[in-house]
């Protein structure tokens, strides 16, 4: 299989992995801890859910563009978790800037809080777990390691 094409499936796999453990680590925390997620009711429900969906797309972008060729691992990983939290923390910015007053000044604030609070540190760490796992898949795909097969699919035992 073309390594371009195996990149995009794998990237396309951690992608859907770091928005569900994303979205559970929101959860647990939130239940754990009895906070909310975003304090300022101003802000409005769809900021962070909107932020979280692209900082997943950057995961995405990034995992497919470097899994090409994944030799770098340390550096895959840190590109990959810091592209997914400033991905969050500008679109949390956008967000805020359009749901409230219009402060620039205060939305920076507010993006940059939320990126550096607890729920905001869990989006680059999910990204660089999640992109430890990619990369070593990508890279056994490349060193010629096949799929795993269900016992019904083996040809050699009758």
């Amino acid at each position: 299989m073309d390594p371009r094409r195996t990149a995009w499936v794998v990237a396309g796999f951690a992608a859907a992995l770091d928005l569900a453990l994303v979205v559970c680590a929101y959860g647990f925390v939130s239940l754990l801890a009895d906070i909310e997620v975003v304090a300022d009711p101003q802000v409005g429900v769809l900021v962070v859910p909107v932020a979280v969906g692209a900082s997943a797309l950057a995961l995405l972008l990034t995992l497919g563009l470097r899994l090409a060729r994944p030799e770098r691992i340390a550096a895959t990983v840190v590109l990959t978790a810091f592209a997914a939290w400033a991905t969050l923390v500008v679109v949390a910015v956008i967000g805020h800037l359009s749901s409230t007053t219009g402060d620039v000044l205060e939305s920076v604030a507010f993006g940059v809080l939320f990126g550096l609070g607890w729920f905001g540190l869990l989006v680059p760490v999910a990204a660089a777990l999640v992109s430890v796992f990619a990369v070593l898949v990508a890279r056994g795909r490349d060193h010629g390691m096949r799929r795993p097969r269900w016992p019904w699919e083996h040809d050699d035992e009758e």
